[in-house]
């Protein structure tokens, strides 16, 4: 521990308070010990990759916690404020960070830059939010020559919640599904399998109904994503099949004429189970990969110029751009009569149904409508 400027990456969580007090302490005494200030640099990998929008619901929490952070360091600081003195900065915020090495090479580059050779571990530092990060990234970090110590703090050890409070509606739905899959793999409706099946969905559904599902069963709602799902899967299918054909021809040409590009486009798929079914469809078809998403903006990278022109045409998010435009026509929406909503057009008659629709459906509407308010009146 010889080096005067201490690295500490920051992430929430139930121990970083005690790290930042940990890393002030150390400073302070080091300072002490040497005669020579030091240099708290905290920073927040942004897991993001910003390409259009320079500020999201990430960048947002990143500040919020890093002005909390040097907030805690000034009070552990006390009257020290010749011995010690603190930088905060969000870093990768350009680059797109998977895997421990991702993270590892930022925090490299960082140090380096600014001459520490020690970094502070929280803990309980974790990014990625779900998947263990620490232990490779410490070893990553070692490999590159930094002194690494994680902070001896107390970690809190929580459990987390497997029971939760289920409705009748869940457990329905849950017996519904085990008793459909138990049919399908008898593959009969003879009175034993009928029984024997019923038996099984009901022991299924008591034991597991507070863990299996996590959210209220709508059975409406279920069977309209079940059939836009169904109206989707052939298209994804039919480009699959094509772009299988394309790759074979550009494989075994002569010339091998590939012309690899990452492109970047806006989709138009708004909510979070269409954006995901998008990237992984877009993935799933050869010579295409999705790179990174971020809310609407997608980064993918082509390999040939027809696979280009299959992406930006569209092909892929037609089912969920259709439903769009049905929505814009559903109310005989007009952008011009849309901040008003009272102008003589068809409506939904109930003000307070007509605010709930708008709620549901905002995002969709500010895009079809830009500039305009898509709130409506009182």
């Amino acid at each position: 521990m010889t080096s005067a400027r201490l690295l500490v990456p920051v992430s929430e969580s139930s121990t970083l308070r005690n790290t930042v007090e940990h890393a002030v302490h150390w400073a302070i005494e080091h300072a002490a010990e040497t005669g020579q200030p030091a240099t708290i640099h905290f920073v927040y990998p942004v897991s993001e990759r910003l390409t259009v929008e320079t500020e999201t619901e990430e960048t947002r929490t990143a500040t919020a916690l890093l002005d909390r952070v040097e907030v805690w360091a000034e009070a552990d600081r006390g009257d020290n404020t010749g011995a010690v003195s603190f930088e905060t900065a969000m870093i990768g915020t350009y680059e797109y960070l998977f895997s421990p090495r991702d993270y590892a090479d930022i925090i490299v580059r960082y140090a380096r830059k600014h001459d520490s050779e020690f970094v502070v571990f929280d803990p309980g530092f974790n990014p990625l939010g779900t998947t263990p990060l620490l232990p490779p990234l410490e070893k990553e970090i070692r490999r590159a020559g930094l002194e690494i110590e994680t902070a001896p703090v107390e970690r809190e050890r929580r459990r987390p919640l497997l029971v939760r409070r289920a409705t009748l509606s869940q457990y329905f739905a849950l017996f519904g599904v085990s008793f459909v899959f138990y049919l399908l793999l008898a593959g009969s409706l003879a009175t034993f399998e009928l029984v024997t099946g019923a038996i099984t969905a009901g022991i299924v559904s008591t034991v597991l109904w507070g863990i299996s599902l996590t959210t209220p069963a709508r059975p409406v709602r279920t069977v309209k994503r079940v059939g836009r799902f169904l109206l989707y899967v052939p298209c994804p299918l039919y480009e699959i099949v094509k772009a299988n054909v394309e790759s074979a021809y550009v494989v075994l040409h002569p010339d091998l004429p590939i012309d690899p590009e990452m492109v970047e486009f806006d989709a138009a798929v708004w909510s979070a189970l269409p954006v995901t079914t998008l990237a992984n469809s877009i993935t799933l078809t050869p010579g295409t990969l999705t790179v990174d998403v971020s809310r609407r903006h997608f980064t993918v990278h082509t390999l040939t110029k027809s696979t280009r022109e299959g992406l930006f045409s569209g092909s892929l998010e037609r089912v969920d751009h259709h439903r769009r435009r049905a929505l814009a026509d559903r109310a005989d929406l007009r952008c011009d009569l849309l901040p008003g909503w009272r102008h003589g057009h068809r409506r939904v008659p109930d003000p307070h149904r007509r605010a709930g629709w708008a709620h549901r459906h905002r995002p969709v509407l500010a895009e079809l409508c830009p500039g305009r308010s898509v709130r409506p009146p009182p």
